[in-house]
């Protein structure tokens, strides 16, 4: 075993806020944030370069836009398990793919980087001391640690991850993927000024020399939180930004997903339901376009987002699939699907195209002009958005409800309640193959996908499927 193992490390100081037009507070880490930030850790001009190894999966779904395409997957065939590691502690987010390693973090607070042919530990580091469940107000995730899947930078060799530790507060991390020593740490204070309220599920992204950070609530939705997204600068040093949903309380930015990335460094995300307290539109139920210095410069809403938000049935539960046509799709709990031109979102009622296709939580995958979304009910559905219309092709298994993942020619989907995988004709939704993985899988499941390999996160560590 090599790199600093064994060593705790805490992150750091804040900067001001950087304020934007729409929704930007000032930084302020509240009065439910307890103990001083340890001092920052920065990135100093020497450490950056190149020669950092390539990335196969360097982020949620593989790229900026989190699609789930796995562009060099060989030929699926018949599945079997190639190892299983426990890592004492569950990993919720995908794994990275980046160069031989898999890297993985854990809601103990620990990243783990693995040899991807052996599941064999090559470093490991615990960066905080994760939040018992009986210490928030909230939740169902015990501990509370690292619950965001993490991202790669190869500009600077860094992974980058959001740890939830002791005294409410969320710090970012930036390891080196050659040893695991921290290079960047900085506390975050939450947007909202209520930390204490606050959760890191949604992936990170990495976009225009920033690390994007979404933030929603606990299970529950107990407390006086509001949605946000933070930038940070990849060296650690310099002002954040940061956008906060303009809604009395909750507005949960959390869709595993993360914000979408698209060509043109706008940020796409959903927004989940808010406290309803009078008839004029508040920012949630929506998909809420972003600059890189979080500007708003868009937005949608349903016209029936009043009474979404009043019945839990908002846009928040996925984030918006970005099409190869160009359009955007967003699904949530309502079952409604709406297309949506990304140039001109529209505000309240502005979706191109609308269709009944089910309530959906997690994350798509994207090929093309078809979208593969994760039902809650009757299996996952895949939907043409081609000329501008939304049709359902197929749905998949009833059980199997993961987020899906595209490669090898083959559409991968997880019942991660019972714990199987499996591999769909993507003309059809046929099962060509399904195994059963013998350990549960955390809610909303989705694996990496590289070469014939396939790698999930589980309940106590990683799972390494060959022939996918």
């Amino acid at each position: 075993m090599k790199g600093p193992a064994r060593r705790t490390i805490l992150a750091t100081a804040a900067a001001g806020c950087m304020l934007a037009a729409a929704g930007c507070s000032g930084f302020s880490a509240g009065p439910e944030s307890t103990g001083a930030a340890p001092p920052a850790k920065t990135l100093g001009p020497a450490q950056g370069g190149h020669g950092y190894p390539a990335a196969a999966w360097p982020a949620f779904g593989g790229n900026a836009a989190h699609s789930g395409i796995a562009a060099d997957a060989a030929a699926a065939g018949p599945l079997h398990i190639a190892w299983q590691v426990r890592l004492g502690g569950a990993v919720y987010g995908q794994p990275l793919l980046v160069g031989d390693l898999v890297i993985v973090a854990t809601e103990n607070d620990t990243i783990y980087a693995l040899d991807r042919p052996t599941g064999r530990v090559a470093w490991w580091n615990r960066v905080g001391t994760p939040v018992p469940l009986a210490d928030l107000p909230c939740g169902d995730i015990n501990p509370l640690g690292i619950t965001g899947t993490p991202v790669y930078d190869r500009d600077d060799g860094l992974v980058y991850a959001v740890a939830e530790t002791g005294g409410y507060r969320h710090v970012l991390v930036g390891l080196s993927v050659t040893d695991g020593a921290v290079r960047v740490q900085r506390d975050i204070p939450a947007p909202d000024g209520q930390p204490r309220y606050d959760q890191q599920r949604p992936a990170l992204a990495v976009e225009d020399g920033r690390v994007y950070v979404a933030f929603g609530g606990l299970y529950g939705d107990c407390g006086p939180y509001r949605g946000s997204v933070v930038g940070i600068p990849v060296s650690g040093s310099g002002p954040m930004v940061s956008y906060v949903v303009p809604t009395a309380r909750e507005g949960a930015i959390w869709g595993t997903a993360g914000p979408v990335a698209a060509p043109d460094g706008t940020l796409y995300v959903s927004v989940g339901n808010g406290s309803v307290t009078s008839t004029r539109f508040d920012g949630s139920d929506s998909v809420t376009a972003l600059s890189p210095a979080l500007q708003r410069t868009g937005i949608f809403a349903p016209t029936t987002w009043k009474s979404d938000s009043a019945n839990d049935l908002d846009l928040g539960s996925t984030q918006p699939a970005l099409s190869g046509t160009g359009m955007l799709l967003a699904l949530g709990k309502s079952g409604t699907a709406y297309l949506l031109d990304p140039a001109h979102l529209g505000g309240v009622g502005g979706q191109v195209a609308q269709a009944s296709v089910c309530p959906a939580y997690g994350a798509a995958a994207v090929q093309g002009s078809t979208v593969y979304e994760p039902c809650e009910q009757g299996g996952m559905a895949a939907i043409s958005v081609a000329g501008n219309r939304i049709q359902v092709l197929w749905r998949g298994p009833a059980s199997a409800w993961g987020s899906p993942v595209v490669g090898g020619g083959a559409v991968w989907v997880t019942d991660y309640s019972g714990g199987t995988l499996y591999e769909l004709d993507p003309a059809t939704g046929a099962v060509r193959y399904s195994l059963s993985l013998g350990t549960t899988l955390p809610h909303f499941a989705s694996m990496s996908m590289s070469g014939s390999d396939a790698y999930l996160g589980t309940m106590q560590g990683v799972i390494a499927v060959a022939g996918a």
